[in-house]
This record gives C-alpha cells, structure tokens and sequence, in this order.
C-alpha cells in the first residue's frame, strides 16, 4: 500500500522526502494539517497515526505530522470520525488558547518532538508492514 506523511515540520520533511511519499505544508497551522489530512482521507487513504499523537496540546505546539496509507480508494469511516473528532478537539483547545509565539529554541524542541513521534510510528509501522 502506498503510504505518505503529511507535515508542516522541516525536519520532518528533510528527514523523510527521498524515503516516502511527503507533503510538506510549508508554513501551515497544525490545524490546516489536520484539515488537509481529512481531504486525502476523502480520497481513499485511512490513517495510520492518530492526528492527536504525544502528550503536547494542539495549542502549545504549531508542528504536526501525520501519516496515512491509500486503501484502495475506498472512504475509511473509521478514520474519517478520528480526524473530524481530532479537528473539533483541536478547534477547542485553539480557541480557548492561541499558540504562544514561541521564540526559536523552543520552536525547534516542538520540531523535535514531533519528528521523534513519528519516527517511533513509522518504526512501528515497518514491524507490522
């Protein structure tokens, strides 16, 4: 099956564009993330991550990534009522509290922490795969 990570986050992007099919959404919000996830799940792919992975809160960080995998064309109910579920916790969260506007050492550890999470889901992914 063909699967693809979608991310806002530059080291994510640098570390897996030449491994795997890659959707950098420079500059996008982690919700516009989630938003675009919930397109390509339209679309026939179902999640392979949960969009609200990790312990930092949708308004504490700006970077997120996701992965997901083509099923055969076919609308994945499941995953649609993950990411929509995801969407309105993170509306949520976001409207009781904007992001900080972090200074760059600190955007960098949310870099971080989100490539490691997903490092450790696509490590899980290739035992199962």
């Amino acid at each position: 099956m063909k699967k693809m990570i979608i991310t806002n986050n530059n080291l994510v992007h640098d570390k897996y564009n030449e491994k795997m099919d890659t959707i950098y959404l420079e500059g996008d919000s982690y919700l516009e993330v989630l938003k675009f996830t919930r397109d390509k799940i339209h679309e026939g792919y179902k999640l392979l991550t949960h969009p609200l992975s990790g312990s930092v809160k949708p308004n504490e960080t700006p970077f997120k990534t996701t992965a997901i995998e083509l099923n055969k064309g076919k609308l994945d109910l499941e995953s649609l009522q993950i990411i929509e579920e995801s969407i309105m916790v993170a509306n949520k969260f976001i409207k009781e509290k904007k992001t900080p506007n972090w200074n760059p050492k600190i955007l960098d550890d949310f870099r971080i922490i989100d490539l490691y999470l997903i490092d450790g889901a696509i490590e899980s992914m290739d035992q199962f795969y």
